[in-house]
């Protein structure tokens, strides 16, 4: 097994054991797409962990950054990421600029967070996520560049679906990700959050933050159709996974506080085949409050 081939196997691994809902959409790719974004998740997986491992630096960040800045260049440290990663960039002509924005969003998390506007949240979910969206589709191909603004979007809707099911998590770090201009809208205050109180406000709150989600999901929708059939099964498995956890985070009438809500592996394994059986590309699995 070449250097490549074993960097490949060490991304694949870390696919397998992290990537807990993108993993199961890889499934439905051709081996090559599947090795591709094995490489992509484990790139991104790193960048993660290094804003959220307790002791964490700007240093390490910038030594991330500087070693893949080597490795676009075709020169690898001794990270077994790099060869699978710059042979994934090459391959599937991924622009640099989107694992430079992904960086820059990580090292943002360093520091406590608090955000003013919807803009700004806008601008650190295009950072940590709509970029990676831009950088499947290109690894999923298409052919007009109306996919990208698209890409964008879906990247924003899956991003916002993070924040609602994580507050708890983040605003124990210290991360609070909704921005300061919707909390006092609804009343409801930083404490309340770090203090898991689920108050009626707290609800007004999250529902307004949920149709904004849903919005995206829907703005992007036509996505489907932009990228090359081969690759539909595996973004529409995507989107209905991510649709489908918004959706438990309303049934639960907004109890983030209480447990981590999730879907389990037998509702991802039904979306799965349900990817595979549909011949529409819109028959997206909708949440029932938009059915």
């Amino acid at each position: 097994m070449n250097e490549i081939e074993q960097s490949y196997e060490y991304c694949r691994r870390i696919a397998r054991s992290r990537a807990k809902n993108f993993y199961y959409s890889f499934l439905l790719l051709s081996a090559q797409q599947r090795k591709a974004m094995c490489a992509i998740y484990a790139f991104m997986r790193y960048c993660d962990d290094l804003s959220d491992e307790p002791g964490a630096t700007r240093a390490a960040i910038e030594r991330w950054r500087s070693e893949m800045e080597d490795a676009l260049q075709g020169r690898f440290s001794g990270h077994p990421v790099w060869p699978a990663f710059h042979h994934t960039v090459r391959r599937f002509g991924i622009p640099h600029e989107y694992f430079r924005e992904m960086i820059a969003g990580v090292a943002s998390d360093l520091e406590p967070r608090g955000l003013q506007t919807f803009d700004e949240l806008y601008r650190y979910c295009y950072q940590v996520a709509s970029v990676v969206g831009l950088t499947i589709i290109h690894i999923f191909g298409f052919d007009t560049r109306s996919a990208l603004p698209l890409a964008e979007k879906c990247g924003i809707a899956f991003q916002l679906t993070n924040i609602l099911r994580d507050i708890r998590e983040d605003a124990e770090r210290g991360r609070i990700y909704l921005p300061a201009e919707d909390l006092l809208r609804f009343s409801v205050s930083e404490q309340d959050l770090r203090a898991g109180n689920r108050s009626d406000a707290f609800v007004r709150l999250m529902r307004f933050e949920a149709a904004r989600a849903r919005t995206y999901y829907d703005e992007s929708l036509p996505l489907l159709d932009l990228v090359h059939p081969r690759s539909r099964p595996s973004l529409w498995a995507l989107i209905a996974i991510y649709s489908r956890l918004l959706e438990r985070i309303e049934s639960t009438n907004y109890d983030v506080f209480s447990r981590r809500v999730r879907l389990s592996s037998l509702e991802k394994s039904w979306i799965l085949v349900q990817a595979v059986l549909s011949r529409r590309s819109t028959e997206i699995p909708r949440p029932a409050a938009t059915r």
